[in-house]
This record gives C-alpha cells, sequence and structure tokens, in this order.
C-alpha cells in the first residue's frame, strides 16, 4: 500500500498553518522538519509531537482547549467588525479545522474567563443544562446593595423582563455594599447584569473570575493557556 502523502500535508493545514498548496510549498522549502532538524518529506510517518515547523513545535491536534483571560473591550463573535477574542490568539488558530470555538460568550463590556475549544463534544458538555457547571462573577455596582438580594437570586422564582420561565437558584455573596460575587448555573442573555436591573440596581463592571473549579490563576488580561486533562476534571469538579 502507498503511503498517504496528503497526511502531513492535511494535518498542518488544518491546523491554520496555511492551504494544503501553501503547507505543500513548506515541505519543498525545507520548513518541516523533525525535533532533530531533520528535513520531513510529506510522505513521511512522523508523531505529531516530532514535527517541528520553522523549528517550532506543532500546534496541538484537535482536542485544544483554552483558557483565556478576556479583557474589556473584546468580544466573542467572529463576525464583529471590532476587536474579537481570538485576536488575541497565534493568528492560525483562527483557521483550524475544525473551529476553534468560544464556549458561550462573554459580552463585550465584561472581562474574564473564557474557554475556546475545537471539540465540539466537550463544547457541548460544557454548556449543557445538565451540567450545571457554576459560573463566578465579581459585580460592581451602582448602587449599595439593599440586602435582600441574596434571597431573591436563592428563591429560583426570579422572573428577568420579557421571560415567563423563572430563573435557577443563584448564590449572592456581599463583598462589600456595592461589589458582589454571583455564582449561577445557568447563561441567559445578559443574565447577571438583568438580575441586578430586576432588583433595581446596574452592574457598572463585570469579570468572571471562575468557570466550575478552573479559575484564572495568574493569567493576566489578553493572556491564555492550554488545558490539560487534569485541567479539564478540574472544570467539572466545579458542577453541582
Amino acid at each position: 500500500m502507498k503511503p498517504d502523502t496528503t497526511k502531513l500535508v492535511k494535518l498542518i493545514a488544518n491546523l491554520g498553518y496555511g492551504s494544503r498548496r501553501e503547507v505543500a510549498r513548506m515541505f519543498r522549502e525545507g520548513r518541516i522538519t523533525d525535533a532533530a532538524g531533520e528535513v520531513l518529506y510529506a510522505d513521511d510517518r512522523v508523531a505529531h509531537a516530532e514535527v517541528r515547523v520553522d523549528g517550532e513545535p506543532l500546534d496541538p491536534p484537535q482536542g485544544l482547549v483554552l483558557l483565556l483571560h478576556k479583557p474589556v473591550g473584546y468580544t466573542c463573535s467572529t463576525r464583529d467588525p471590532g476587536r474579537i477574542a481570538h485576536d488575541l490568539l497565534p493568528p492560525r488558530f483562527r483557521l483550524r479545522a475544525p473551529l476553534l470555538s468560544t464556549v458561550g460568550r462573554l459580552d463585550r463590556d465584561t472581562s474574564g474567563a473564557l474557554l475556546l475549544t475545537d471539540d465540539g463534544a466537550l463544547l457541548h458538555r460544557i454548556v449543557s443544562p445538565k451540567a450545571k457547571l457554576s459560573k463566578v462573577y465579581e459585580a460592581t455596582l451602582a448602587q449599595d446593595l439593599r440586602g435582600d438580594e441574596a434571597a431573591i437570586f436563592a428563591s429560583g422564582t426570579l422572573l428577568l423582563e420579557s421571560e415567563d420561565t423563572p430563573l435557577a437558584p443563584a448564590i449572592l455573596e456581599v463583598v462589600d455594599p456595592r461589589h458582589a460575587r454571583l455564582a449561577l448555573t445557568e447563561g441567559r442573555y445578559h443574565q447577571v447584569r438583568r438580575m441586578f436591573a430586576a432588583v433595581g440596581n446596574h452592574v457598572q463592571a463585570l469579570h468572571r473570575s471562575r468557570i466550575g473549579g478552573l479559575g484564572l490563576g495568574e493569567l493576566a488580561p489578553g493572556a491564555w493557556r492550554e488545558l490539560d486533562a487534569a485541567d479539564i476534571e478540574a472544570l467539572f469538579a466545579g458542577s453541582s
């Protein structure tokens, strides 16, 4: 049987390094090597971890999961004409196939923990209502808290404007009169902002500090890191 000469070309192209034609040219130019620096050919059979492009290790294969500290001012839609979360990643990450998608969204004015993955099954597992994965938000408010918000949010009876299904119970922790920490398991449109609006307050700044059992740690705004199996385990350790 002839070796599949498109296998390495297809792999590297799907990781966003270029079209198959462009990747084939990279092979001809000697830009693709093994870990020892030996030039590779398109029909070589080499482990993913051994491949180098311009001397750099090949990006992770399909199944990539990233944790990004999204700053304020970036959106999660690739169709937005302004700054998007993908701009904070290596440009080729936008060209990966399958696509590297955000797991849920944070609006332009919300900062914090954002997951991205090209693993469709994992994405659906995370966002599924069955997972009941907790998300923790830090909210800076325009007015002092009244004192009854925690009971209202925990009641499971709060209705948001234009909706007829009550919110699931959420846990509110008062940090100071105008700073609250809110843990919820749903992901409705602008949910945190609308919850505080429902009790007569206004969110001035919003930050998501945790998803499940996974926090941002020392990730600075705009920084990201790849998650490993232990991180994914920690993520779901925060589900209820």
